[in-house]
């Protein structure tokens, strides 16, 4: 039966106006493009390393994912316009609010025949669904000592397919002891337009790789999984931007309460190891900005079925 997953995840991240940003503070962004990464938070949870049933099967994942967040940005600076220099100084006060309601399909193929004495397994994400998103600014400053205010707001909204994410991966079992390893990356197949505040895709291709541990007991039904991975983005050519790398650890523990039913908590993280790109675009986010503050939460409900058995 379907499990529902709830997970929190808190960064420091501000939503940035890439124009203003660029003329009032000038600097490189270090953060992923957009705010968002290519891994789905707790994509593998719960016997992420666990064997598999042979042959074909198809899992439904309902992913929910809200994101608000601010940030005020000081700044001091001369502009100098022909013979004349006038000081320009002020705050600018940004606010970001997005919405995404996906279904992801996963159509996956287990072999029978063992790989490297593993048994492999051969899937693709297949994404679809809606999103929206709207950011407030406002510039509050002073320039050649006459102060102004001006203040602007967009929202945005598309629905359509996603990005393909096909996945390789392959898993050994030792009693109550798994391993995996995978390989994994984002094909640029969404509806993506750099112009827009919302996107189905992130606009660039991405090859991620990992392994997992899981410790399943079936004479208690205790269960831990933990599964370790990185994210190497390639550049986004509508932008000119490269993201950095990103390390993403998802934890799952569970408990059976019987051969069907399975009770338990899911969580994940996601760390960004930057890598300096000239900011780009209005979508574009910088960690280095402060103060600023965001708050993201992720629901996701997953069922899968073969021919042969249903599991969670």
């Amino acid at each position: 039966m379907p499990v529902m997953v709830l997970k929190l995840r808190r960064a420091s991240l501000v939503a940035g106006v890439a124009l203003l940003t660029a003329l009032i503070v000038p600097r490189s962004a270090r953060a992923d493009e957009g705010g968002a990464s290519f891994w789905v938070p707790g994509f593998f949870g719960s016997l992420a390393a666990t064997p598999q049933q042979p042959g074909f099967s198809y899992a439904s994942v309902y992913y929910h994912a809200s994101v608000s967040g601010g940030g005020n940005v000081a700044f001091a600076r001369q502009v100098n316009a022909g013979n004349i220099t006038a000081n320009f100084s002020g705050h600018l006060n940004a606010s970001l609010d997005a919405r995404a309601d996906l279904y992801l399909g996963v159509p996956q193929y287990v072999f029978a025949t063992p790989v490297l004495g593993g048994q492999a397994a051969l899937a693709v994400a297949v994404p679809y669904g809606h999103m929206e998103a709207s950011v407030d600014a406002t510039l509050t400053g002073s320039l050649g000592g006459m102060g102004f205010t001006t203040s602007g707001g967009r929202s945005d909204e598309v629905t359509g397919l996603g990005d393909l994410a096909p996945l390789f991966s392959i898993r050994w079992n030792q009693g109550v002891n798994n391993f995996m390893t995978y390989v994994s990356g984002n094909l640029t197949t969404g509806r993506y337009d750099p112009t827009r505040l919302a996107n189905l895709g992130i606009g660039h291709n991405a090859f991620d790789f990992g392994g997992g541990y899981t410790y399943f007991n079936p004479a208690s039904g205790n269960e831990f999984s933990a599964t370790l991975g990185f994210t190497y983005n390639f550049e986004n050519v509508h932008t000119q931007y490269q993201n950095g790398v990103d390390m993403h650890l998802d934890l799952g523990a569970s408990h059976f309460l019987t051969k069907q039913l399975q009770v338990g908590w899911s969580g994940t993280s996601t760390i960004n190891c930057p890598a300096t790109a000239e900011l780009a675009t209005a979508s574009a986010v910088s960690s280095r900005a402060s103060p600023a503050s965001v708050r993201r939460s992720d629901i996701s409900y997953r069922s899968t079925r073969s021919g042969r058995a249903t599991s969670t």
